[in-house]
């Protein structure tokens, strides 16, 4: 047992938000109990104790829609990139880089991510890769990398039409075989959903494939409405909207996750509802390809779950939230509207769904929970308490100040230092990755 304590206390948890000078006991992988510094130091004075040095101590926090496959592409300029729609976007770049990824490529990719994980404060990702170079262990690589830096993961891959049918296959089954594996060797960090990119790359062949080789066993994880091309291709190819497609399908449910959804009507929001599935919102991802804004203030007025992801533009949790907050507020024309849905997105919505995903409680520090906690170095100079943390969130911190983390019960950093990991040979290692992957895009060396 250890005590993480000696600094400001957010639970997340209603019955006891705050404290002034408090901390955590971990047990093993869940938190044994909540209170005052003094007071769990003297409940449990055999238990080593992990110093706050008086930052902000807080839940692990949850990215719920995250591409692995990206992480090589930071700084990357592909030659005659110049995209003029999301098409373009995706066809130049993420697949162009996806048909280059191979085995070897995807572990970097991972590592990466997962490091960055650490050190910005995630301790939990729902991820949906890609790398039609080389598929067949794909998700097998991203669980062995997940256990090498302890981040609790629920993984699938990304089903497509758009390489052809044999690729299609190969994505099919890695999904098939992967769910197969975490059936069979249940783990609280190590989940599975069936993915599958957008509508506009998925056959109604491929969906009935699809829905065979997950016989029931998981939900699907997959883009929705994210550009209007996927609402043409769907009206125009199938006469049918994107939800509706989906519907047709027998894809949605409880447990299948949608990613994006901006180009949703109002009818389409109904049968989200109706059918209780769940929506991820990826605020920095959408203004930076250009698809516009999701109706997330829509879609949680009628009580459908909307969790908040990164896509594939940063890992940053509280730079995405600040971005959800802003970009509803413009997209309204209204500087009062926003504040409580986003950080509901982030704080009680994204821990909902990866709870239905890892069976443990989590996004709050209580007895029982799952012992994912942080730590962030953030020293506020105005009035800090439980009536305006969401504030500091918002207007104060961002992932980089996380000093501290714990996943699992498990200390992963401590004092911004990875323990038992060699960050300077896992950067080594990832760059000469990564200079490969650039190369054969590029065609030079680097």
């Amino acid at each position: 047992m250890y005590i993480l304590a000696n600094g400001r206390l957010i639970t997340r948890d209603s019955a006891l938000p705050y404290l002034p000078d408090g901390g955590v006991a971990i047990d093993g992988t869940r938190i044994a109990d909540v209170g005052a510094t003094a007071d769990l130091r003297q409940k449990y004075p055999d238990a080593e104790f992990v110093d706050a040095r008086g930052g902000v101590i807080m839940p692990g926090l949850i990215n719920a829609h995250t591409h692995i496959y990206s992480a090589l592409a930071r700084g990357l300029s592909i030659d005659g990139f110049d995209p003029t729609n999301f098409f373009e976007v995706l066809d130049g770049q993420w697949w162009y880089i996806d048909r280059n990824l191979t085995l070897a490529g995807t572990r970097a990719s991972a590592d990466a991510l997962y490091m960055d994980c650490i050190k910005q404060g995630v301790t939990t990702i729902f991820d949906h890769h890609a790398s039609y170079a080389e598929i067949p262990g794909s998700l097998f690589t991203i669980a062995d990398s997940a256990k090498k830096f302890g981040i609790r993961s629920c993984l699938c891959y990304e089903v497509s039409d758009r390489d052809g049918q044999e690729k299609c296959g190969q994505a099919i089954q890695e999904n098939a075989d992967f769910i197969t594996y975490c059936q069979q060797n249940p783990s609280e960090m190590l989940k599975a959903m069936f993915g599958g990119h957008a509508l506009f790359t998925i056959s109604d062949r491929t969906f009935e494939k699809m829905v065979e080789a997950n016989n029931g066993r998981t939900g699907f994880h997959i883009h929705v409405s994210e550009g209007m091309n996927d609402v043409y291709d769907s009206l125009q190819n199938y006469g049918r909207r994107p939800v509706q497609r989906l519907q047709d399908h027998g894809i949605l449910g409880p447990m299948t996750l949608l990613g994006h959804c901006i180009h949703v009507n109002t009818a389409e929001m109904e049968i989200i509802q109706a059918t209780g599935t769940m929506c991820v919102n990826n605020p920095e991802s959408n203004m930076g390809n250009a698809v516009g804004c999701s109706p997330v203030l829509q879609l949680m007025k009628r009580g459908i779950p909307v969790g908040l992801g990164t896509d594939a533009y940063t890992n940053d949790m509280l730079e995405s939230l600040k971005v959800a907050l802003t970009i509803q507020r413009h997209n309204a024309c209204m500087p009062n509207v926003g504040w409580c849905e986003v950080t509901d997105m982030l704080f009680k919505n994204t821990p909902a769904i990866a709870e239905k995903y890892f069976g443990v409680p989590l996004g709050r520090l209580a007895p029982g929970a799952a012992a994912d906690v942080i730590v962030m170095d953030y020293k506020p100079f105005t009035p800090f308490s439980d009536a305006n943390i969401d504030g500091h969130m918002l207007f104060g911190m961002t992932g980089r100040q996380c000093q501290t983390t714990i996943c699992n019960g498990k200390l992963l950093m401590l004092d911004r230092q990875l323990v038992g990991i060699d960050e300077e040979a896992e950067n080594a290692h990832i760059l000469e990755e990564s200079r490969k992957l650039w190369g054969a895009l590029n065609h030079r060396a680097y």
